[in-house]
């Protein structure tokens, strides 16, 4: 009845089998909030500041009232009424919803607009006539420090100043011991300016709320349905509405990146409204809506690196102060994302270093949020990966070979770090050495010492790191308290075909097809005879959402637990069908056989069958498993890019020649989708390396909040994209895989400034913050010319 197949027949691991969402994509049938509609629905749209720091002296509301088609306008008063004026973010502050009295930030929701269509609410949000008293924003996170700089968040009875937090992590003593002492130290400070995600969907929600059932159910643009439905009760609470009446639906999503694991203000408006007026809201932000709100980085980073005169690196330390604008929407900094920046040691043995972090409210936008998810993880390797290349610089040395000679070696792992890190395993040297033979470094060096020779600015740029993803574990990680694990859920149906529920929410990563895989790898079930299903509170299993990495070494482990956990009930059935005890009976993809006697077997699907039909007696029928996967420890994903660039003396124009990128994430499930993230990944780390910044004027005035003016790389920016890769798999996790998603945004960039330094060097140019624009190089070749 039912033929074995082999790994790579069902689709298993290791094999580049096509999406299967694709099709619908590809077809326009995507499902998005946007394309929701429900009967009576209303469109809502935000009244925004023009002032980063301004008194609300008035708002009034008649002229958008008298709009026909504009059926309410809500404001922070009115939510004040109902307890709604303030919400929890994710894990570690307060915001306002709607505020009653300060505007905090330019483009901070003021009042929301409730209309028949789109067109009215607009009207009437222009109608509404908000009178404000400007006050002097601090834009300066330096300045929000100052003694005399006023108090901006005075809602918070415990705060005296405008800090949010300070952590640290590592014997400052030693370090500076060390340092003082050090043959060779380099010392640099390193900004990482804000930047936004700009995924292709913007945000949005549809809020439905059903006063018979007492049912609220939220369509919307989020990476964690079930974190956000926390949330979301502990503020509906205020009004009557407990956790089982909430419904979470993600539909697919246009891109996250991280911007949409925020609870935003906009959100609980339109619940609010829904709750008031009895008939579903619909909330869709625009591009410009978009760009000016909710940003990721921000750092402005003190760093210093020991070494003795022959470069071995002795000791680091890094000084950070974060701008995370008005309030924090970043995690518990004595764990995630802050505690994050402990990677900032990178991929090399040494024993001594020291980071601390400050973080100050400023009149910005929220900030704290991820950029591709990787929490704090890029500046820590940047900090590094730059510093290291100012060391090259300073004793002479080559760059690779520095490296080489200061990397933690494969048999020291697992590798305790300087501030407290297990890396699980690696093979750094590998990876930089294959990266090289792609490349044909040696060639490059000769072909720039000739190019130098000729007065030509030629730049080889090199990044190699240690990335950290898969929160938890729960020991480490929390939500709200909620500890990080993730979940899967199995049910095969009698005939031998499976649907499988994740805690996760896809927004790309192709979650359909590789999880699918793994299931097929475990079970022998052919992936396309997998249904995979996420976003959804109501049949999900609870999960933490998809961030930093985290699908692969959480969602992915758990889904292999549940599924081995059938394939132990699968081995009891085949025992009782083939007349044997259990311990005779052996497994391989899809097929369950008698030792010793390989003809005598039972295929997955036959013993699936047979559970709902027939069982050994006492056994529970069905073929159904649930697992929560509480990691041990986190993965520690690491690469090697390598990065050639040409620079025009006369323009400061910036020309990438080639780019290699090896990453080791461990065991992998298709190398297709592998390859599609890091090209992805690549493209967005060229864009903070030389094109995106969000720029503020001393008013708090986002510079440059439209495409026209923010640029993101496109196919024409983007150069060729040469990709490979070595694998090390992780010792604790059951597939041995470890995650790349967020990899290639965190190696890209040092490694283009690096080459673009290289470039310059030359000219007696040490350091440039990215983004590292034709103008800017420009404005350095001028300045040292």
């Amino acid at each position: 009845m039912f033929k074995c197949k082999t790994s790579a027949e069902v689709g298993g691991m290791g094999h580049s089998v096509k999406r299967k969402e694709d099709a619908r994509f590809l077809h326009g049938k995507g499902n998005y909030v946007d394309d929701v509609k429900l009967p009576g629905m209303l469109t809502m749209v935000m009244v925004r500041s023009p002032y980063a720091y301004a008194k609300i002296k008035s708002i009034n509301k008649e002229k958008a009232l008298a709009i026909p088609g504009v059926l309410a306008v809500i404001t922070g008063e009115d939510l004040a009424q109902y307890n709604l004026h303030w919400m929890p973010t994710l894990l570690s502050d307060t915001q306002m919803v709607l505020p009653t009295d300060t505007v905090m930030h330019q483009a901070q929701e003021v009042c929301a607009v409730i209309a028949t269509d789109r067109y009215i609410a607009v009207d009437g949000a222009e109608a509404v006539d908000v009178q404000y008293e400007p006050m002097d924003p601090i834009v300066d996170p330096f300045k929000a420090l100052d003694k005399d700089a006023p108090l901006l968040r005075p809602d918070k009875e415990d705060q005296k100043d405008n800090q949010i937090y300070h952590w640290e992590r590592g014997d400052r003593a030693k370090t500076d011991e060390v340092i003082a002492n050090a043959d060779v130290v380099v010392k640099e400070r390193i900004h990482l300016p804000r930047i936004h995600v700009a995924s292709i969907e913007t945000c949005g929600c549809v809020a439905s709320y059903d006063k018979d059932t007492e049912k609220l159910v939220v369509y919307l643009t989020t990476q964690a349905p079930h974190a956000i439905r926390t949330v979301v009760a502990l503020v509906a609470g205020h009004v009557g509405l407990s956790e089982e009446k909430i419904r979470i639906i993600s539909p697919d999503i246009g891109g996250g990146f991280g911007g949409k694991v925020p609870v935003y203000p906009a959100y609980v408006v339109a619940i609010a409204a829904t709750f008031l007026i009895g008939k579903p809201v619909k909330w869709i932000e625009d591009r410009s809506e978009n760009l000016v709100n909710g940003f990721a980085r921000d750092y402005h980073m003190d760093c210093e690196l020991a070494a003795t005169k022959d470069g071995k690196i002795q000791a680091f330390k890094v000084s950070t102060l974060a701008d995370h604008g008005y309030t924090d929407s970043s995690a518990n900094p004595s764990k995630y994302p802050t505690g994050m920046f402990s990677i900032c040691t990178g991929s090399y043995d040494y024993e001594h270093a020291f980071a601390e972090l400050d973080a100050v409210y400023t009149n910005k936008a929220p900030g704290g949020v991820a950029y591709r998810c990787s929490f704090r993880v890029t500046e820590a390797v940047h900090a590094i990966e730059r510093m290291v290349d100012k060391l090259a610089a300073k004793i002479g040395k080559d760059p690779a070979l520095l490296r080489l000679e200061n990397f933690i070696k494969k048999e020291q792992f697992p590798y305790s770090s300087p501030l407290g890190w297990s890396y699980d395993s690696g093979d750094y040297e590998a990876t930089l050495k294959k990266a090289m033979d792609m490349l044909g470094y040696d060639d490059y060096k000769k072909e720039q010492a000739q190019k130098r020779k000729e007065g030509k600015l030629m730049g080889i740029g090199i990044s190699t790191f240690t990335e950290v993803v898969g929160a938890g574990p729960s020991k480490d990680f929390d939500i709200l308290g909620i500890a990080m694990f993730d979940s899967a859920e199995i049910r095969v149906h009698p005939t031998g075909k499976a649907l499988a529920r994740f805690g996760t929410k896809s927004q790309g990563q192709g979650h359909e097809t590789t999880y699918a895989q793994i299931l097929a790898e475990e079970l022998g079930i052919p992936y396309t005879d997998i249904e995979i299903d996420e976003g959804d509170t109501d049949t999900a299993p609870y999960g933490l959402g998809t961030y930093a990495s985290r699908s692969t070494p959480t969602a992915g482990a758990a889904a292999a637990i549940a599924a081995r956990k059938l394939r132990d009930k699968g081995k009891k059935i085949a025992a009782y069908l083939l007349e044997v005890s259990e311990e005779d009976i052996e497994w391989e993809v899809g097929k369950y056989f008698v030792k010793g006697a390989p003809e005598k077997s039972k295929t997955i699907q036959e013993v699936v069958f047979a559970a709902y039909t027939n069982i050994p007696p006492g056994m529970e029928p069905g073929f159904e498993a649930t697992h929560y996967y509480d990691p041990p420890n986190l993965t520690f994903p690491n690469g090697a890019y390598i990065c050639v660039v040409e620079v025009e003396k006369e323009t400061g124009a910036i020309d990438v020649k080639r780019f290699v990128a090896i990453d080791d994430c461990g065991n992998i499930i298709n190398p297709m989708i592998v390859e599609g993230q890091v090209h992805g990944g690549l493209t967005q780390g060229i864009a903070p390396a030389m094109y995106e910044g969000i720029e503020y004027d001393d008013e708090g005035n986002v510079l440059n909040g439209t495409f026209m003016d923010y640029l993101v790389p496109t196919a024409v920016e983007s150069p060729h994209w040469e990709t490979g890769h070595t694998i090390t798999p992780s010792p604790h996790h059951p597939l041995g895989a470890k995650g790349v998603a967020e990899s290639p945004t965190v190696g890209a960039p040092p490694a283009i400034a690096n080459a673009i330094i290289d470039a310059l060097a030359p000219l007696g140019i040490e350091h440039l913050d990215i983004p590292i624009t034709p103008a800017k190089v420009w404005e350095a070749i001028q300045a040292h010319s």
